[in-house]
């Protein structure tokens, strides 16, 4: 998953399907017909037809190697998406085959009776032993796979290559010294901010608390609880709000700000830094620092060590009504194979799941590089709790933040709040 700015939208939009109330229609089917039409629907991407092409592919040498069989392919826009999930799950003659889906969405399609188990064989792939071990999370809820991850996509930190040669600078190698560049450059060129941050932006606050020893939540299955109010969340909540102030980001400008603000000011020339993903460079590319940025990871606490990023992307799998379940999940594994995502990367700039395919592609594409060795530093996902839903659409944590942000509370009081709320979503969502 590329995670890009489209995606955003589509894990926003998708997370409301998560609280559908599970029925009794959703049941596995007992059939597993050889042959007949699998419906496969995919997200709709902004430039649709190189990804288009790849899936063309793939299903012309499927149904080659399955006589008797078709594959009809639908794109799903984003903003109808969740009202067909929804109405999928509830009404099996609506549903397709496979589906393509966010990967924070996994707990609550399967709490929702809506997925597949494909467990033995997701197991038996032989592929499958390569598979990025947090990409593996995404499709894992209770020990169990429910599909195979597609493509994954983090973040790290970019940086004005012409203002830091103008002032002297080299890319901070810990948190610290982020904190102390984004000051020099904000007190140098006040007309910039320092290191551009949202207070609306969680997948930008969170390597801030993983980097300080901090989680979102301890626990597995449905069974979590909050850890946002722990000392070490709470140390990595001060490091994120502190750059809120007059000398780097002003709280006035910068506390609604969400991921894809913080993108379009760094691209527009208003800062020296900004934390975005592998999927932010077309938005950067296409602005004003076109050929005057670079990308390094983002640091964490210890000099040259790396902050831990929150791993987004999207899985395909297979829906637990299906009829053709091994035709199903052949095709889930020919979409998610390694050959195709090796060519998603080639059309679309998909990071691969698979750690030889994504390896390859770094080598190939430089861009990719402080990407890749973030993966490879080590990634966090978000409570594989249905719960988690919730709390996303709630915007616990982006409250969380400006609450600080704003003066109104001081870090203790808004993360006892905050953690207080995820137990009440995680406790609900049992």
């Amino acid at each position: 998953m590329k995670l890009s700015p489209r995606l955003a939208v589509v894990l926003t939009a998708l997370v409301v399907t998560a609280c559908a109330p599970q029925t009794s229609s959703n049941s596995s089917s007992e059939k597993d017909d050889k042959d007949g039409t699998l419906r496969v629907w995919l997200f709709q991407e902004v430039g649709n037809d190189p990804k288009e092409k790849v899936v063309d592919s793939v299903v012309d040498t499927f149904q080659k190697a399955h006589k008797g069989t078709k594959v009809d392919v639908e794109y799903i826009p984003v903003e109808t998406r969740a009202q067909r999930v929804k109405a999928a799950f509830n009404d099996p003659k609506s549903a397709p085959d496979v589906m393509e889906f966010g990967n924070t969405d996994t707990a609550g399609y399967v709490h929702d009776g809506g997925l597949l188990d494909v467990t033995k064989e997701f197991g038996a792939w032989s592929e499958a032993k390569d598979t990025d071990p947090t990409a593996k999370q995404s499709v894992t809820v209770d020990g169990k796979q429910y599909g195979s991850p597609f493509y994954v996509g983090v973040r790290a930190l970019y940086y004005r290559t012409d203002v830091f040669k103008d002032l002297g600078l080299q890319p901070p190698k810990t948190m610290a010294e982020l904190a102390t560049t984004a000051r020099k450059i904000r007190a140098e060129k006040p007309d910039l901010y320092g290191l551009v941050v949202g207070g609306a932006y969680t997948y930008g606050a969170m390597p801030f608390v993983w980097a300080n020893g901090g989680e979102l939540a301890t626990g597995e299955g449905d069974s979590y609880t909050s850890a946002i109010d722990s000392a070490a969340a709470q140390k990595g909540i001060k490091a994120y709000t502190s750059l809120f102030t007059s000398d780097n980001c002003p709280a006035a400008k910068c506390a609604g700000m969400g991921g894809n603000d913080t993108i379009t000011a760094f691209a527009a020339g208003k800062a020296g830094m900004a934390i975005g993903g592998d999927f932010s460079h077309t938005a950067v590319e296409a602005g004003k620092v076109k050929g005057k940025y670079a990308v390094v990871p983002l640091p964490g606490v210890a000099s040259g060590s790396i902050a831990p990023a929150f791993a987004g992307g999207n899985n395909i799998g297979v829906l637990k009504s299906t009829s053709h379940r091994s035709l199903a999940v052949d095709l889930m594994e020919q979409l998610t194979s390694k050959k195709t995502q090796a060519s998603m990367f080639d059309a679309m700039g998909f990071l691969p799941t698979f750690t030889d395919v994504r390896d390859a592609a770094a080598a190939k594409v430089p861009f990719e590089k402080p990407f890749v060795q973030t993966l490879g530093a080590g990634t966090k996902f978000v409570p594989a709790s249905p719960g988690w839903s919730q709390i996303d659409s709630q915007l616990v944590l982006p409250n969380l933040l400006q609450e600080v942000v704003s003066g109104k509370k001081n870090v203790d009081a808004a993360a006892k709040e905050a953690a207080t709320k995820m137990d009440d979503a995680f406790g609900s969502a049992g």
